[in-house]
């Protein structure tokens, strides 16, 4: 259980470039389709502090639930449980109207509710990176 980051997408010229050495922190551009949109998700990801976190910004909208889930899948693997948070009013922060993030703290297992109270299980649809359509 382990964040791990798609090389192939990472930054490595200009003001965010960063390299190998770098690990698990860099940014990252990812080409999207989605339905008829094709987007270029900029992600920013770190990993410092006992926390890993994945920032995705889209250009002009608020990433869906399907990029939200590309992204989990590109950095962490299938078994991990990372969270989105919702925090009090007063820990509010907004530097971006079109960015969503995600966290894992490490070495943290996440309680979770049960299945059952979540709804049925059915096949979910994936977003894949333009390239690989």
């Amino acid at each position: 259980m382990a964040m791990r980051v798609p090389e192939r997408y990472r930054v490595n010229t200009g003001p965010m470039a960063s390299d190998v050495s770098y690990g698990n922190n860099g940014a990252f551009l990812i080409p999207l389709v989605e339905g008829t949109k094709t987007h270029v998700a900029q992600i920013i990801a770190g990993e410092g502090l006992g926390w890993q976190h994945v920032s995705i910004r889209l250009p002009n909208e608020v990433p869906s639930w399907a990029v939200m889930c590309l992204v989990k899948e590109l950095f962490w693997e299938p078994e991990d449980c990372v969270v989105q948070y919702h925090p009090p009013a007063s820990d509010y922060v907004n530097n971006h109207p079109f960015v969503l993030h995600l966290w894992r703290q490490i070495g943290a297992e996440y309680p979770r509710p049960p299945i059952e109270l979540v709804g049925t299980r059915s096949p979910q649809s994936h977003l894949i990176p333009a390239e690989e359509v």
